[in-house]
């Protein structure tokens, strides 16, 4: 795996109480661990080899001060719809990458619908084509899921979900 892949490669974040608060890149991972915010609990098997030095790669880190997370927010994009909808279709159900998929306004913009968090899925080009300016009804549609917007269960579920490929994250993810 060349050392780029391995620089975006996901770790754990745990905040000083070993409670999970988010997923960053090994990059940003390796940067806490060099600046002393944060400590490597779990390590992968790969390796950055610097000039001098190789550093290992963690693949869960813990911050060294506690830090009271605030009723946590996401900014309302593309990426968070997908990984909120979990990268498949909600109206066929039909899992594909991000260029596989689009946003779709479940109630049109044309007809005030807004961008919003329950507003806005994820769509396979197909579904999007065929539902159109109407709504899921008119077009005989139905939702997966009601859109809601990312919340702090909604990050948990995912952590749980990136877990099944890192074995190392699943005891501090309280299955």
């Amino acid at each position: 795996m060349s050392s780029v892949l391995r620089l975006q490669n996901p770790v754990l974040v745990l905040n000083a109480s070993y409670e999970p608060v988010n997923i960053c890149a090994a990059r940003r991972a390796v940067v806490l661990v060099l600046k002393g915010i944060a400590a490597p609990e779990e390590m992968s098997q790969h390796t950055l080899h610097a000039s001098r030095q190789a550093y290992p790669v963690p693949s869960v880190i813990r911050l060294l001060e506690y830090r009271r997370i605030p009723h946590q927010t996401r900014a309302l994009s593309r990426k968070n719809i997908m990984m909120r909808d979990r990268y498949s279709c909600q109206y066929c159900h039909r899992a594909g990458g991000a260029s596989d998929l689009t946003l779709d306004h479940v109630i049109p913009r044309s007809r005030g619908g807004e961008s919003s968090w329950e507003n806005l899925v994820a769509s396979c080009h197909q579904c999007n084509n065929r539902k159109g300016n109407r709504t899921p009804e008119e077009a005989g549609m139905k939702l997966a899921r009601m859109p809601r917007p990312f919340s702090l269960h909604t990050s948990r579920h995912l952590m749980r979900l990136l877990a099944r490929g890192e074995d190392q994250w699943r005891k501090y993810l309280f299955y």
